[in-house]
């Protein structure tokens, strides 16, 4: 038996030596290097190099449908879904959109985009816009005449955006210059009234202007590197660590995690950086998992600003469909960014040619333990005897950090052992600010659109919106959406001695507009519920939001920049699930026009109840900025929780057991 055995030994290890990746792979994964090779391989042999100007805009997972998607996690196998790719490239100028067939090698889909709007930037396209300034004449001579270096001048690129032309522009950004010299935080000095326009396409500078002077502000104080700290300094906090001795209470397979009484699966995309999927929680009671939420992913990050003079009022930013959220996520620091029990995976996207780019540290994971409370309760009514229970709070984060320009987007999903996910989104970084010829507030005779924050320096107004994309399924995919007003109902009985009392009055919307919701106008419990189960007592199975702050925009539905993201125009919005709306923004976030958005899905008014449904929830900032943003911001955080509501019999952590203790010695001998 051993011949035999040793044979088919080497057989088998020669099968799966030979075998493509993409076969054994879960099929919500993100491509692979060598996916994203073999897709860069394919698309350059239908577009030779030497006949055609091809980049790569965005390339991702074209994912299986939902329900073979569900079907394989039912009943795992080795079976080959078909790993597809879908990408987004410029060909001679025109934008493709293309379907890789990674099992058979070959595209099958290859559809031209006539409409508004264009694809992601890359990289390497902004690179090249940024370096253009220094080689043109009339740029020089206006940073010679403000008496500038200019080998201490660098350059960013803006996207321009829409402001009703109804001839279609080229792919043009515009170029704005900052002065280092003494600093690093470049932001802080803005080399004023200078404008670029560049044409992406032809690489080549297509308008300039210079309007006036302005100061450029001071570089003293901005510099925010603690190795360029100066005396006084505040208060030494002494020594905090985190240990696990007994190692995480987390495993990872590939992209799947498991932890407690959660199971998920953790991906990357350029346009949307971490995307939870297939969310099921452990039910102990019932002893198997129940789903929770199919997919979440910031959908879009819209950022306008109210400075209207002529370098600023196009500054209406697309972060993610404009730039990346998953492209500009920058590599966690560890014991900075994350805590000395985190684990850390690498991400990898797509360069301009097609090639691999390796993102080291994108992501971290970590079991967070800062001395929350998940429950308790001390007794004290039970004579001769002080009853006192008391759970800690212990819970799992999958962290990523984007940089988007001069903003740092720290972002967290938090899974609970309760049943709750907790999505907390922080603001930090750098401000954006504009050269002024005002030192002092007492100046200001006119409308300045912001905050003086020091000499030369206004921080411009401005909001931020994150759209997070929620495909909820509460214990399957068949969902309502309810609104549970709490409705305050006067008291008729002249017997009683109150004459007020509130009670719940929900809802259940039937179509889209049904469940459209500015958020601050009433107060209501919002809930997605399985109308076809229920608990054993009779109540419909959910979950519910938790709205952190609510934010709405303030601009003018006529507002283009408001037009283009009329998404943000209610907080909540659901829509029957459909595999093409993924992008609040629509899938052509540049120069876009607002008229394939979620606002515009929604105008449909389809059925919702009772159908697989999408939960779509907007994060808001009003940003006045003030002094103590300068020179960096600390960190401000909003969010929202998913949080089951009638999903358990129960509390589900009541027979949840505590941590393992670690012994320390006494705390108080150190005061």
């Amino acid at each position: 038996m051993f011949p035999f055995s040793k044979t088919l030994f080497f057989l088998l290890f020669y099968t799966l030596s030979i075998m493509p990746p993409h076969l054994c792979q879960h099929p919500l994964d993100p491509l692979t290097p060598e996916e994203i090779t073999l897709v860069q391989t394919i698309v350059h042999s239908s577009y030779p190099n030497s006949t055609h100007i091809l980049t790569f805009q965005y390339v991702g997972l074209e994912e299986p449908p939902k329900p073979t998607v569900l079907s394989w996690i039912r009943n795992p196998s080795r079976k080959n879904l078909h790993r597809q790719s879908f990408v987004i490239a410029r060909i001679d100028q025109t934008t493709h959109e293309i379907i890789v067939d990674l099992s058979l090698r070959r595209i099958i889909s290859d559809q031209v985009y006539n409409g508004y709007g264009y694809p992601l930037f890359t990289f390497e396209e902004q690179i090249a816009a940024n370096q253009l300034p220094f080689q043109y004449a009339p740029f020089l001579e206006s940073i010679n005449k403000r008496g500038l270096k200019i080998e201490e001048v660098v350059c960013g690129s803006f996207s321009v955006g829409w402001f009703g032309e109804k001839k279609r522009s080229k792919r043009i950004v515009k170029v704005m210059c900052y002065y280092l010299d003494g600093t690093i935080n470049l932001y802080m000095r803005p080399i004023e009234a200078i404008s670029l326009t560049v044409d992406l396409e032809d690489m080549k500078i297509i308008g300039f202007k210079d309007r006036l002077t302005v100061p450029v502000p001071k570089a003293d104080g901005t510099d925010f590197r603690g190795s360029m700290q100066t005396p006084p300094f505040g208060p030494l906090l002494k020594g905090i660590t985190v240990a696990q001795p007994h190692g995480p209470s987390f495993s990872i397979d590939g992209h799947k995690i498991r932890w407690a009484n959660w199971d998920f699966h953790l991906s990357f995309d350029a346009r949307a950086g971490p995307v939870i999927s297939l969310a099921s929680i452990f039910d102990v009671e019932k002893q198997k998992f129940r789903q929770v939420l199919y997919k979440g992913f910031v959908s879009e990050l819209f950022v306008p600003y109210m400075d209207l003079t002529e370098e600023w009022y196009y500054r209406t930013f697309f972060d993610a469909g404009e730039y990346g959220y998953g492209l500009s996520a920058v590599p966690l620091e560890p014991l900075r960014d994350c805590p000395e029990n985190a684990y850390f995976m690498d991400a990898y996207f797509a360069s301009q040619n097609g090639m691999p780019v390796q993102m080291p540290n994108i992501f971290c994971i970590f079991e967070r333990f800062s001395g929350d409370i998940m429950w308790r309760h001390t007794e004290t009514l039970i004579p001769g005897n002080v009853v006192r229970e008391v759970r800690p709070e212990v819970s799992l984060v999958v962290r990523m950090v984007s940089t988007v320009g001069n903003y740092d987007y720290i972002n967290d999903w938090e899974f609970k052992q309760s049943g709750s996910i907790k999505v907390t989104v922080g603001l930090t970084g750098l401000l954006e600010v504009r050269g002024s010829i005002y030192t002092h507030k007492d100046q200001i005779e006119e409308e300045v659109f912001g905050t003086l924050l020091a000499e030369n320096t206004m921080g411009a107004h401005h909001d931020h919106f994150l759209t997070y994309y929620l495909d909820v399924d509460v214990d399957g995919d068949a969902n309502s959406f309810v609104k549970s007003r709490m409705q305050m109902t006067p008291v008729t009985d002249d017997k009683l001695p109150r004459k007020s009392y509130w009670r719940v009055v929900s809802e259940t919307a039937k179509t889209e507009s049904d469940a459209r919701i500015k958020l601050g106008l009433e107060q209501a419990d919002l809930l997605v519920v399985n109308p076809n189960k229920r608990t054993h007592i009779g109540n419909f199975i959910g979950y519910r939001l938790i709205p952190g702050s609510t934010t709405s925009p303030l601009l003018s539905h006529n507002d283009y920049p408001q037009i283009r993201g009329a998404f943000t125009n209610y907080n909540v919005w659901v829509t029957p699930y459909n595999k093409s709306e993924k992008w609040a923004g629509g899938l052509y976030a540049d120069q876009s026009r607002g008229d394939n958005t979620l606002a515009t899905w929604g105008l449909r008014n389809r059925i919702i109840e009772n159908r697989d449904i999408v939960l779509w929830y907007t994060v808001g900032f009003h940003h006045v900025p003030c002094q103590e943003d300068f020179p960096v911001m600390p960190t401000l955080s909003s969010g929202f929780e998913l949080r089951p509501t009638n999903f358990f019999e129960r509390n589900p952590v009541l027979k949840f057991r505590p941590p393992q203790s670690v012994q320390w010695p006494n705390c108080s001998a150190y005061r």
